[in-house]
C-alpha cells in the first residue's frame, strides 16, 4: 500500500522517498527503525545525523552534539552536492545535522535553529534557484522573525560574468544579519571555478562548530560514522574521467543553418553512474585558431613554462591556453584586474566610476582577442597575464539517454554556436570543439552532475508534460527511454519546437515509435519559420489549455528544458495564463498554484 500526500503528514518528495524504501525493508529493518523513530521522539525530535546501530542508543549522539541546519538552494546540483558534503563532513564530526532543500524547510522552524549554514546559487540575473524561490520570498519578507541566538554562515556560488553575481546569497547574508543572527565565518562567494573556495569554507565551518564535539564525534566514531553501501566513482568534477566517443552524428537535415550533435560517450570501466535529468559534465579546449591569434598579439613564446594553480604546477603556454584558462570570456571583475597591470589610459578610462553602461556594452560578445588588441596591451608579460584568468569551467550537457536502456553509455544533445560579432567569427568553445575537432575513438574528460531537481515522478502511473524545444528536448529523450525500460504505466506529453519541420526535427523518428508504442501519449510541435507567423511551444500549449489543465488537476508533473531568459518565461507566462483561463484563478491564484507545484516537485525546470 502507498502512502498518499493528501491523507499523510508527509510533502510530496518525502512521500515518494517513503513509497521507494519502505517496500524493500526486511522485517528486523522494519521493527529497527520503529524502534529508533520512537527513541528519537521521546528525546524531542527527528535529526538526520550518522543513524546509530541497532542496540545503540538512540540519544548518543544528539545528547552531546552541536545541531547545525544546512539549508541549500540549487537549480544544477552544485549548491545541493556541497551541501551534502558539508552535512557529511559535520556529522562525522559529531553534529546533529538536518539537511534539507530550501523548498523543503517550513520557515516557521527557522526560531528553532541553532546554526544554519545556507549553501546557494544565483539563477539568472540575480535571481534564486526554483527550489529557494519561496523561502527567499520568507526571509526577505516581512514574517521574517527576528533570529537573536541564531549564528549563521553563507556560501554563495555564482559567476562574474553576470551583473549581480552571487546576489542571492548576498541577499540571506545581509538580511540574516539584520534579523539579528550572528556569523559563525564571513560569507564567501564563488565564480565559476568553486571547488577550492567552497573547500576552505566548508573547512572553516566545521573548524568552528567543531569546538566541543570531541566527545560527540567519539560517539559517532563507535556507531560506525556515515558508512554508505553505496559504491562511488573515483572520477568526479575534480577527477574527470576521459571517456571514449562512441558515435558523433549531425541530427540536422540537409539546407538546415543549425547543427546540432547527437554524441555516444563510452562510460565503461569508470564506475559512473547517473539518472535520467542528469547532466554530463564535458571539460573543453579553447579553440586552436583563437590562442594562436591571441599568443601572435602578444608576441609570447607557445612553449614559455607558466604556473597554472597554487600547487606550482608548470604548464606550457598554448596547452594552459588551450586547456586551463577561459579566454572566450570577460567579465568586469577581469577588465579592472587588467587595468591594473596594464599601462593603457583608455582602459583605466573604462573602468571609471560612472562609465559601468559602456563597460557593459564592450563587454558584449568580445574575448580576451578584442581586449588586447583594442588596448593595446602587448608587452604583458605572459606569467602576469594568465594570473589574473578565470579557469576554464566544464560545460554542462542534459543527459539524453537511459542508463537502463544504453549501459555503460551516456548521450547527449549539443547544438554547435557559430556567429559573427564586431568582425570576427565567434565559436563556442566546447560545442563547436564537439561539432568540428573531436572523432569517434577521440577521448573527452568528463564527469555526472546530479540534479536533484530535476526527476521523474516516483509513482510510475503519475501524468508527465514536457516543454523542450530545440536541444531542450534532450533529457525528455531520456526520461521517455527509461520509462520504456521500467514499463511506466503513466501518460505523458511532449511539446517540442524548433525553426523547420524537414531539417530540425530532432529524433523524430523515436518520437514516433515512441507514439506508437504507447510510451508517448500525445506530442504537438512548432516549427517557428514554416508559417508566416511565428509559432512557438507557448503556443500550441495556449491551443490546448482545456486539455492541459485537465491534466494538471490529474496530478500531472511539468517539466522544461531549455533557454532560461525568453523560453522557460514565456512558458511559466501561458501555464499561469491557462490556469486562469481555464481555473477561472487571478493571476495571485494562479502564481500560489505554480509555486505550490514547485514545492511538491511536479512542476520542475532545467534552464540556462
Amino acid at each position: 500500500m502507498e502512502l498518499q500526500v493528501s491523507n499523510s503528514p508527509f510533502n510530496q518528495e518525502q512521500t515518494d522517498l517513503l513509497n521507494r524504501l519502505l517496500p524493500t525493508l526486511t522485517g528486523a529493518q522494519a521493527s529497527w527503525l520503529s524502534g529508533y523513530l520512537t527513541a528519537l521522539q521521546s528525546t524531542g525530535g527527528i535529526a538526520t545525523a550518522a543513524q546509530p546501530q541497532a542496540g545503540t542508543p538512540a540519544a548518543a549522539v544528539s545528547s552531546t552534539a552541536r545541531e547545525v541546519t544546512i539549508l541549500f538552494g540549487s537549480q544544477t546540483g552544485n549548491c545541493s552536492g556541497l551541501a551534502k558534503k558539508l552535512s557529511k563532513k559535520l556529522t562525522e564530526q559529531g553534529a546533529v545535522v538536518t539537511l534539507s532543500s530550501m523548498s523543503d524547510f517550513k520557515p516557521a522552524n527557522l526560531k528553532k535553529v541553532q546554526n544554519l549554514l545556507i549553501v546557494v546559487s544565483t539563477h539568472g540575473e540575480g535571481e534564486p534557484p526554483d527550489n529557494a524561490i519561496s523561502f527567499h520570498e520568507f526571509l526577505l519578507g516581512k514574517r521574517a522573525p527576528k533570529l537573536d541566538g541564531v549564528s549563521f554562515s553563507v556560501l554563495a556560488l555564482g559567476d562574474t560574468s553576470y551583473e549581480f553575481f552571487c546576489q542571492t546569497g548576498k541577499d540571506f547574508d545581509q538580511r540574516l544579519e539584520e534579523l539579528g543572527a550572528t556569523r559563525i565565518v564571513p560569507r564567501v562567494d564563488c565564480d565559476v571555478d568553486f571547488d577550492e573556495p567552497a573547500a576552505e569554507w566548508i573547512e572553516d565551518v566545521t573548524r568552528k562548530l567543531g569546538e566541543g564535539n570531541a566527545q560527540a564525534a567519539a560517539a559517532v566514531s563507535s556507531i560506525g560514522g556515515t558508512a554508505s553501501n553505496e559504491t562511488e566513482s573515483e572520477f568526479s568534477r575534480t577527477n574527470p574521467f576521459h571517456a571514449e566517443i562512441l558515435e558523433n552524428l549531425n541530427l540536422n537535415g540537409r539546407g538546415s543553418d543549425r547543427e546540432t550533435r547527437h554524441m555516444e560517450i563510452s562510460l565503461e570501466g569508470s564506475g559512473l553512474q547517473y539518472e535520467p535529468g542528469d547532466s554530463l559534465g564535458i571539460y573543453p579546449e579553447n579553440h586552436p585558431q583563437l590562442v594562436d591569434d591571441l599568443i601572435a598579439a602578444m608576441d609570447w613564446n607557445p612553449e614559455e613554462s607558466i604556473t597554472i594553480n597554487k600547487q606550482g604546477d608548470l604548464l606550457a603556454l598554448r596547452k594552459a591556453l588551450l586547456r586551463h584558462y577561459e579566454i572566450t570570456v570577460l567579465t568586469k571583475p577581469l577588465i579592472k584586474q587588467f587595468a591594473e597591470i596594464a599601462a593603457s589610459p583608455g582602459l583605466k578610462e573604462l573602468v571609471e566610476p560612472g562609465q559601468e553602461q559602456k563597460l557593459k556594452e564592450y563587454i558584449e560578445e568580445r574575448d580576451l582577442l578584442d581586449l588586447v588588441q583594442d588596448f593595446q596591451l602587448k608587452g604583458i608579460p605572459a606569467a602576469s597575464f594568465t594570473s589574473v584568468l578565470r579557469k576554464l569551467p566544464a560545460r554542462l550537457y542534459s543527459i539524453s539517454s537511459s542508463p537502463k536502456a544504453t549501459p555503460d553509455e551516456v548521450h547527449i544533445t549539443v547544438r554547435a554556436v557559430q556567429y559573427e560579432a564586431h568582425g570576427r567569427n565567434r565559436y563556442g568553445v566546447c560545442s563547436t570543439q564537439l561539432a568540428d575537432r573531436l572523432q569517434p575513438g577521440d577521448t573527452l574528460p568528463v564527469y555526472i552532475q546530479h540534479n536533484p531537481n530535476f526527476k521523474l515522478p516516483a509513482n510510475p502511473d503519475a501524468p508527465v508534460i514536457m516543454i523542450g524545444p530545440g536541444t531542450g528536448v534532450a533529457p525528455f529523450r531520456a526520461f521517455l527511454s527509461e520509462r520504456e525500460e521500467t514499463g511506466s504505466e503513466g501518460k505523458s506529453w511532449l511539446f517540442y519546437g524548433d525553426q523547420h519541420f524537414a531539417t530540425d526535427f530532432l529524433y523524430q523518428i523515436e518520437w514516433q515509435r515512441w507514439l506508437k508504442d504507447g510510451v508517448l501519449t500525445r506530442m504537438d510541435v512548432a516549427f517557428s519559420r514554416d508559417t508566416d507567423q511565428k509559432v512557438y511551444v507557448q503556443h500550441r500549449m495556449l491551443e490546448k489549455s482545456k486539455e492541459l489543465y485537465e491534466w494538471l488537476q490529474e496530478g500531472a508533473y511539468v517539466y522544461v528544458c531549455g533557454d532560461e531568459k525568453k523560453m522557460a518565461h514565456d512558458v511559466h507566462a501561458t501555464l499561469a495564463a491557462i490556469l486562469e483561463q481555464e481555473g477561472g484563478l487571478s493571476a495571485e491564484e494562479a502564481a500560489d498554484y505554480l509555486l505550490r507545484m514547485q514545492q511538491e516537485k511536479r512542476y520542475q525546470r532545467d534552464v540556462y
